[in-house]
């Protein structure tokens, strides 16, 4: 693709680094900031840089945040000894849109992956296990994706949890197999925090 200026080229390379935009919509994105106000464009930028430079990680939960600890870890009607165990920030809004949990959360920042070289010690599981012991938990809900690395992961921590005799559970298969978790509807991924069921290893 021909650009009439270095700029706009250098502009559209840089939002096609973005998930799911190509050449095509990161040159309609940039044109669209051509048309807007400087103070506009300058607000979002500067909007960005102010995520990446102060954004936080709750030191409880690692779900993002503005402080110390996140707002639903600080909240005092969340259940704090019921966790449910997701992958990512994504997984949080997503479970916390069917209004259906009332317990907090604990993000591993992934899912085991030998293939692409993501091990246990690559994510927070050592920060998991000791706050279950700390917080004297209840239960923890498993509710990563249904696909092989998900599996994988479940699989890893109810071993690493069995010795603590904490309940395991895990979200019933409302979700489909090989399915990612943050494109369910709201009311199936709902239905199935509420209808989760013990988890067995074997």
């Amino acid at each position: 693709m021909n650009y009439p200026s270095a700029l706009i080229e250098e502009a559209v390379n840089e939002l096609s680094k973005f998930p799911g935009i190509g050449k095509k919509s990161a040159l309609r994105m940039v044109l669209f900031l051509l048309k807007q106000e400087e103070t506009e464009v300058t607000k979002m930028g500067e909007a960005i840089i102010k995520l990446r430079k102060e954004i936080r990680f709750c030191e409880r939960c690692n779900n993002v945040s503005d402080a110390q600890y996140c707002n639903i870890c600080k909240n005092p009607k969340r259940d704090q000894q019921s966790i449910c165990v997701v992958e990512d920030l994504r997984d949080v809004m997503a479970i916390e849109n069917t209004n259906q949990f009332y317990g907090t959360y604990h993000v591993l920042g992934g899912l085991i992956n030998p293939i692409q070289g993501i091990g246990p010690e690559q994510l927070k599981i050592e920060s998991l296990l000791k706050r279950v012991k700390e917080m004297d938990a209840k239960e923890i809900i498993m509710a990563l994706s249904a696909n092989m690395e998900g599996d994988t992961t479940v699989f890893y921590l109810s071993r690493k949890l069995q010795p603590l005799q904490v309940k395991i559970s895990t979200i019933s298969r409302g979700i489909a197999v090989g399915g990612e978790l943050e494109y369910a509807d709201e009311i199936t991924l709902g239905r199935s925090i509420l209808g989760r069921i013990p988890y067995a290893s074997n």
